[in-house]
């Protein structure tokens, strides 16, 4: 897939959460409708938070190391190589135990969430046409997958937004169940 065609994928996925927002009220974004569960409101700040202060901002370092002349051996390891491989999260649940560092906040509004949303596509939109000129060989570390270059930072952005539309569907069957 190229970042064109990943850039396409990723504006189609966030508007389809865009316009999901529209059915719920901030009661039902910050209702946990399954328990030991995020709520959809926390759900949506995971994936704002993930792509504006882990995601975008690894791009851009991979983008400014390409002036510096270190270069780390870039290595994936085996779960990295196996996501980029497939190009997609495998379609389980990964859960992460409850704490203050990676639990989310829930959101303050849900025009808040919309304006976030909004943000990281013309943030996407604005990094794509560098990523063909960046180097594969400068890379920033994710604790899971590896050394990841610019355009598999990129790439990754889309992909956890694909891979939680698995989530947006169980919580919200939850939510259904709950108000019968």
């Amino acid at each position: 897939m190229t970042t064109k065609e990943a850039l396409q994928r990723f504006e189609e996925t966030a508007a389809y959460y865009i316009r999901e927002l529209d059915q719920f009220s901030m009661e039902q974004l910050k209702k946990t409708p399954i328990e030991n569960e995020w709520s959809l409101g926390q759900m949506f700040q995971h994936l704002i938070n993930s792509a504006l202060h882990m995601q975008l901002r690894s791009i851009e370092q991979c983008l400014a190391s390409s002036q510096e002349t270190d270069v780390s051996p870039a290595e994936k390891t085996e779960m990295g190589v196996s996501l980029f491989a497939q190009g997609s999260f495998p379609p389980i649940r990964i859960q992460v135990p409850p704490s203050a560092q990676y639990t989310p906040q829930q959101p303050e509004s849900k025009e808040q969430l919309v304006q976030q949303l909004h943000t990281i596509i013309q943030r996407m939109k604005d990094v794509e046409p560098a990523l063909e000129q960046a180097s594969k060989q400068y890379t920033v570390s994710h604790p899971r997958f590896g050394e990841l270059c610019a355009e598999e930072w990129f790439r990754l952005v889309e992909m956890h937004f694909r891979h939680h539309l698995l989530q947006l569907d169980r919580l919200k069957q939850g939510l259904v169940k709950q108000a019968q």
